[in-house]
C-alpha cells in the first residue's frame, strides 16, 4: 500500500515532486487543526470561568474572612 501514490520507486525522483505521506491533505489538515485549537480555547475559557466564579465566590465569604483575620 502506497500512501503517496508511487507504487515503483525506479523513477527520477527529482521528476515525481513531493513524496512524503498524505500528500494533498495540507490544507484540511490545517483547517482540523485551527478548529481544534479553537475549540480547545474555549473548552479551556469555559471551564476556568467556572472555576474562578467558584473561588471568587469562596474568598466572599465574610464570615470565613473574618475568623482568618481574627486568628492572626
Amino acid at each position: 500500500m502506497s500512501t503517496i501514490g508511487y507504487e515503483n520507486w525506479a523513477v527520477d525522483l527529482a521528476e515525481v515532486g513531493p513524496i512524503y505521506p498524505m500528500q494533498g491533505w495540507e490544507i484540511p489538515m490545517t483547517i482540523v487543526g485551527v478548529l481544534f485549537w479553537l475549540g480547545w480555547h474555549r473548552i479551556q475559557f469555559v471551564r476556568e470561568r467556572k472555576h474562578l466564579e467558584a473561588a471568587s465566590q469562596r474568598a466572599l465569604d465574610h464570615e470565613k474572612v473574618q475568623r482568618s483575620v481574627e486568628r492572626y
